[in-house]
């Protein structure tokens, strides 16, 4: 299965978001990310559409942000998550300011021990 990168950048008034693919000509913009990824899917279908190509599914969709804009948007305690994933605090703060860009390794070590927090927010049951 085919599938298609949107990348979402923050707005003074939500998010902003454009398909990868430079032969796609998809934009849209969303308040959430849920939304986002809702209107990346229709614009996408209506790029195809005009190029004569079958409509796809949400499945195919990819929605990318950088690492700085998840902090920001989650509201994420960039002190107690790095303590949770066993990084320096002052250089996952370099990497959510953009003083310093991550490499891929730690890209996958952040997104990693982002991935592991949700499943564990996902198996607690709330009283």
């Amino acid at each position: 299965m085919k599938h298609y990168i949107f990348i979402v950048e923050k707005t003074d008034t939500g998010f902003s978001a454009y398909a990868k693919d430079d032969n796609i000509n998809a934009i849209t913009t969303g308040v959430t990310i849920t939304e986002i990824k809702r209107n990346s899917l229709e614009a996408l279908n209506l790029s195809f559409e005009h190029l004569g190509k079958k409509p796809v599914t949400a499945d195919h969709i990819i929605i990318q942000l950088d690492i700085a804009q998840v902090f920001d948007y989650f509201e994420i305690n960039a002190k107690a998550f790095s303590s949770r994933i066993g990084m320096n605090p002052q250089l996952l703060n370099q990497y959510i300011n953009g003083s310093k860009e991550p490499s891929h390794k730690q890209v996958s070590k952040i997104a990693e021990g982002l991935r592991q927090f949700g499943k564990e927010l996902v198996e607690i049951e709330y009283a």
